[in-house]
């Protein structure tokens, strides 16, 4: 049983990005990441030996604690989560939040795709990298595909995976395509795709216009 994971941050606040932007959220940043894109702006969280690990049970205990506060769900992000076995985190988190009312907060889970899909979340944001492409049973299963765009081939690649999933369900997972951060070419690119491309929406980094975290 894992008793514990390495955590680079923990906070309360809105969602800045994608399906669920707006609304607000409590924020768990586990440490580790292989997936190595030049663009991410989290590096800080890719070595799993430079954050200390915090215990399951606190982390479950802090979520319930930003539910009372407004939480409508928590996400858990990264780094890369599923480098971890998220099995027993979940379900602390269910256990812990259920216990304070009567149904347990959501659990989400932003995710690259590398990694076998473990803690059974509730939504699944996919955001696949092309140099490190995401696993088919993920594929299966996300309700958001967010991909970033750094350059044209990127628009190549979005459509590839849109065009997997679209193969494996029916057509309720959201497409969103969402410019590289302070890139104004990938910005003029992906406005002008999703312009003429309405199956696609514009996910925007709000938080970081807005300068919040």
């Amino acid at each position: 049983m894992i008793s514990s994971l390495p955590v680079v941050e923990c906070f309360h606040s809105l969602q800045g990005e994608g399906a669920h932007t707006g609304r607000s959220a409590y924020f768990i940043r586990l440490a580790m990441c292989n997936v190595g894109c030049t663009w991410c702006d989290t590096k800080i969280s890719w070595s799993a030996d430079l954050h200390p690990k915090e215990n399951i049970q606190k982390l479950s205990e802090n979520t319930a604690r930003a539910r009372s506060k407004g939480a409508s769900f928590v996400v858990i992000t990264g780094g890369e989560p599923l480098h971890h076995n998220l099995n027993y985190l979940c379900k602390s988190i269910r256990n812990v939040t259920k216990c304070k009312r009567k149904n347990s907060i959501p659990i989400h889970i932003e995710t690259s795709g590398v990694d076998k899909l473990s803690g059974n979340p509730d939504w699944i944001t996919l955001s696949p990298k092309k140099h490190a492409p995401p696993k088919k049973e993920i594929l299966k299963v996300c309700q958001e595909l967010k991909v970033v765009i750094h350059e044209k081939d990127d628009l190549i690649f979005a459509e590839t995976m849109a065009q997997e999933i679209q193969l494996n369900i029916s057509n309720k997972t959201l497409l969103f395509l969402q410019a590289s951060w302070n890139n104004k070419e990938a910005e003029n690119l992906t406005f002008e795709y999703v312009k003429n491309n309405p199956q696609w929406r514009l996910s925007m980094q709000t938080h970081k216009w807005l300068k919040v975290r």
